[in-house]
């Protein structure tokens, strides 16, 4: 786990739009999770709070879809609002 993990994942976040929307429409967050580490990404949830904070308040709303919570869950879509 690490912050360059967690960096990558928000930078890909931003620009693979097909990988933001398989991201984003997870059942739960364990299959969220599962998905972003088989997609190479492994971080803590501090790791990623941490990535977060340094970036303008523009991208964190870009972003907020699939970085809140835990970071593997998203914030307004309702059929990932179950935490398994």
């Amino acid at each position: 786990m690490s912050m360059e993990s967690a960096k990558s994942f928000i930078e890909r976040m931003k620009t693979d739009e097909e990988f933001a929307k398989r991201v984003t429409s997870c059942k739960n967050v364990d299959i969220r999770k599962k998905y972003v580490n088989e997609a190479g990404f492994s971080f803590t949830k501090e790791e990623l709070e941490l990535v977060k904070s340094e970036l303008s308040d523009e991208d964190v709303e870009r972003l907020a879809g699939g970085l809140s919570g835990d970071g593997y869950q998203c914030a307004y879509d309702s059929r990932c609002q179950s935490k398994g």
